[in-house]
């Protein structure tokens, strides 16, 4: 009998990742190379330099992940890799890796959507946490019912319904951003306020030594986009995931409040503050944390206006994806992706939840930015299911998930 051990490969961003996991439930090796040291200094990815290292990586992640798992490639039983969303150049280089592999080794290949391995992320933990032995492990561990997926990081803001069905899944969804990801505007206000690159960290680092009342930000509501009915899309956001086909109510919009941010630095005069804060900022070896040290970074005001901002945003992403849960009648709400590891997000969605009597479910934090052990998890219904790559299996960067 197999051990149903799959060889996940991610490489759809700046993270090279490789993991072995066995059966969706046990993660044997999970293995990340990172390129922030790459970007830090432009502030963002260059999605040519992250193909570069994503190259250089590939080999010796893999090889690191088979070691760590104290296994073999005569040991697997299949390779799943990443084939989108993300940049092309970077899925290429991991999808062109896990074909040849899958090719020389005869071994089925799974493509798996970058989206649906964050929602497995936390089905897996919630399956390395269980004390029964798992074969064939539930679509949902708890109850086996459909569950509502916000799928929060930088290049994503979606929301899922996730039904089991005939041993895989099948996804619905329910909302999505219309221009930034929540993710994407931490990093664009960290930029602008001098932090370090990724912005998400720094700035859940340092909000809490802020006032979040202090700049009151607020989000516009969505209207309906009646005159896109009936018209050809006019983006690739548009033809993978139709405005019009979706309920306003669960859209979001994220440049708005980036403006906000901006027009308030400019008002009060903190550029100049911001761009005299990156010196400092590059040589700083971990996050601040007492309040003495987040004010030797950053003067009060800054403080208050990061506080601001992240209160506004994971008050919007609160109030929406609540709202599809009690429209929808779902009775459990998972949250991933690497905006998920942010703290003040997990306090008050749980604390929602918890007035609610709604169960609700993070990844760890580990598993919560990308990986690879995510990929294998949600490769293995796909394998049970006989659901393997054609040989002409190549990069999508703007894949859709579900209908």
């Amino acid at each position: 009998m197999s051990r149903g051990l799959i060889l996940g490969i991610e490489s759809s961003c700046d993270e090279t990742a490789a993991a072995v996991v066995e059966r969706g439930a046990r993660t044997l090796s999970s293995v990340v190379a990172s390129q922030i040291t790459t970007h830090a200094t432009y502030g963002g990815v260059v999605p040519e330099l992250a193909s570069r290292e994503h190259l250089r990586a590939i080999v010796p992640v893999v090889r690191a992940a088979l070691a760590q798992a104290r296994t073999t490639l005569d040991d697997l039983d299949a390779v799943a890799v990443t084939s989108g969303p993300g940049l092309a150049g970077a899925l290429l280089v991991g999808i062109t890796y896990a074909k040849a592999l899958a090719f020389a080794r005869g071994l089925p290949l799974i493509a798996v959507n970058h989206l649906e391995g964050h929602i497995h992320a936390v089905l897996l933990d919630e399956r390395q946490k269980s004390t029964t032995e798992i074969d064939v492990p539930a679509p949902d561990s708890s109850t086996g019912e459909p569950a509502l997926a916000l799928v929060v990081s930088g290049g994503h803001t979606h929301l899922y319904l996730a039904r089991p069905a005939n041993r895989t899944w099948t996804y619905t969804l329910i909302g999505r951003t219309l221009d930034d990801a929540a993710g994407e505007a931490y990093d664009k206000v960290a930029k602008l306020l001098g932090l370090g690159y990724p912005g998400g960290p720094w700035i859940d680092a340092l909000a809490p030594f802020g006032d979040p009342h202090a700049v009151p930000f607020s989000f516009a509501q969505i209207k309906p986009k009646l005159h896109l009915q009936g018209k050809a899309p006019r983006t690739k956001a548009a033809r993978t995931a139709p405005i019009a086909d979706l309920d306003h109510h669960f859209l979001f919009s994220f440049s708005g409040i980036k403006t906000a941010v901006l027009r308030y630095v400019e008002l009060h005069h903190m550029r100049d503050e911001a761009q005299a804060r990156i010196p400092r900022m590059l040589a700083l070896s971990r996050l601040p944390q007492t309040r003495e040290e987040a004010l030797a970074l950053c003067p009060q005001p800054t403080l208050d206006l990061m506080a601001s901002f992240q209160h506004a945003v994971v008050g919007d992403l609160m109030k929406k994806t609540f709202a599809a849960a009690d429209s929808l009648g779902a009775a459990r709400i998972l949250v991933t992706g690497g905006v998920a590891a942010n703290r003040e997000l997990r306090t008050r969605f749980t604390n929602e939840a918890g007035k609610r009597r709604i169960a609700i479910a993070f990844p760890s934090l580990a598993l919560s930015t990308d990986n690879a052990a995510m990929i294998a998890a949600a490769a293995w219904p796909r394998f049970l299911a006989r659901q393997f790559a054609p040989a002409a299996l190549s990069a999508d960067p703007s894949l859709a998930l579900g209908r």
